[in-house]
């Protein structure tokens, strides 16, 4: 796991370098999330849900609270 900051997530996500997972309840989800982030919930998160990701680009896991 690497952390990075919002300017590098804004600039992964402006270049579609990277995926974005949001972590958060669905109905949460719903209420906002950022621009292209996919919805796997955190209780969620197994190999099934995951198998929608792309393993050659890089994988940014947030919620709310994390960004």
């Amino acid at each position: 796991m690497t952390p990075i900051d919002r300017v590098r997530l804004l600039q992964l996500m402006e270049s579609e370098a990277a995926q974005v997972v949001d972590v958060l309840p669905a109905g949460e989800y719903q209420e906002s999330h950022l621009p292209a982030a996919i919805n796997i919930p955190l209780r969620e998160l197994t190999p099934v849900r995951t198998s929608v990701l792309s393993t050659v680009k890089p994988v940014v896991v947030y919620c709310h609270d994390g960004l």
